[in-house]
């Protein structure tokens, strides 16, 4: 098992070590940039000129009680985001709903996490996503 572990509503995968983002502050000096990293704490009316470029936002989640990255998620995809939205960090299989239906394609943890916490347990959650699959994104 790689270092860290994508989770989809399929289960575990790998991800892609090529993979490389851009912090926030390096969107305006690499226009076209199609990867961004962003800290919870953004004000995403910032994006807005960039929203069509990026292709994937991974939103950090610094702890499991840190949930602005839940309405940066949302808010972002209101303001017409339709790339591809990755919640990373400390997550817990129980916010896995509240993340797809904020608008998190997937999410991104370590593989320590995983350990504690396997794919049954993401997957039991997936299944449990009730009223709140109701809030999702259509599917493009």
């Amino acid at each position: 098992m790689s270092d860290r572990v994508l989770i989809t509503d399929a289960g575990f995968g790998p991800v892609d070590p090529a993979e490389r983002y851009l912090g926030f502050a390096d969107l305006e000096a690499a226009p076209g940039a199609l990867r961004v990293d962003l800290g919870p704490e953004t004000d995403p009316a910032t994006l807005t000129p960039h929203l069509a470029q990026i292709q994937t936002i991974r939103i950090a989640f610094p702890a499991v009680s840190d949930g602005r990255g839940f309405t940066l998620a949302r808010t972002l995809r209101r303001m017409g985001f339709a790339g591809r939205l990755r919640a990373a960090g400390q997550l817990i299989p129980e916010q896995y709903p509240m993340a797809r239906a904020c608008g998190f394609d997937e999410v991104e943890i370590d593989a320590a996490r995983a350990q504690r916490q396997p794919e049954a347990d993401w997957r039991a959650a997936a299944g449990r996503q009730g009223y709140l699959a109701r809030l999702r994104r259509p599917a493009a």
